[in-house]
């Protein structure tokens, strides 16, 4: 029996069943995948195929062929979805000058999918309030000033959470030293 990955996308172990339906003798069954060094690859010796300590990257979809002397292989597919608690990859923190617009932005992988929530302080922030916006799309979350003060400047706080958990990190919007769009040093 063989098991092979077909595409990875973007629990602590895992198991595959296949159960084919004309087969009467099973062959070792085995995966091999883009995440495994050359030549490796998970073993089984029954229509089973148990992964210890799943990685978030091991996520995708799994092919499992039973071969005999008797019959044409029997092949069945599975997907694999190993969900995680959230982690922000990528936040950034942003110089923009009074009276400008500026854009904090906080970008969380997880699955399933994060929720987010921004603060400042002890505050949660909502569209609409002291002019701000928020916009959740996805993996990405933006803070978003349409006309930024000087009582704007100050550290905000990005939280991702999902049902396993949740994390947060602080962003800066600080003044911009000259002219728009040119980065200066915080104040």
């Amino acid at each position: 029996m063989q098991w092979r990955l077909l595409q990875i996308p973007p629990p602590p172990s895992s198991r595959c069943e296949c159960a084919p339906s004309l087969v009467s003798q099973f062959h070792d069954c085995f995966l091999s995948a883009p995440f495994l060094p050359e030549g490796q690859g998970f073993v089984s010796e029954d229509e089973y195929l148990e992964i210890s300590d799943i990685k978030r990257d091991q996520s995708g979809e799994y092919e499992c062929s039973a071969l005999n002397d008797v019959a044409a292989p029997d092949v069945r597919k599975v997907k694999i979805t190993v969900n995680y608690p959230p982690y922000i990859s990528k936040a950034k923190n942003m110089g923009v000058s009074v009276g400008q617009k500026g854009i904090l932005s906080c970008e969380a992988s997880a699955v399933p999918t994060a929720e987010f929530q921004w603060f400042r302080e002890d505050t949660r922030l909502a569209t609409g309030l002291d002019g701000v916006r928020i916009e959740n799309k996805g993996r990405i979350s933006t803070l978003t000033f349409f006309n930024v003060s000087e009582k704007d400047y100050g550290n905000y706080t990005c939280v991702a959470t999902n049902k396993l958990g949740n994390t947060n990190t602080s962003i800066t919007l600080y003044g911009e030293c000259g002219k728009p769009g040119r980065m200066g040093s915080a104040t």
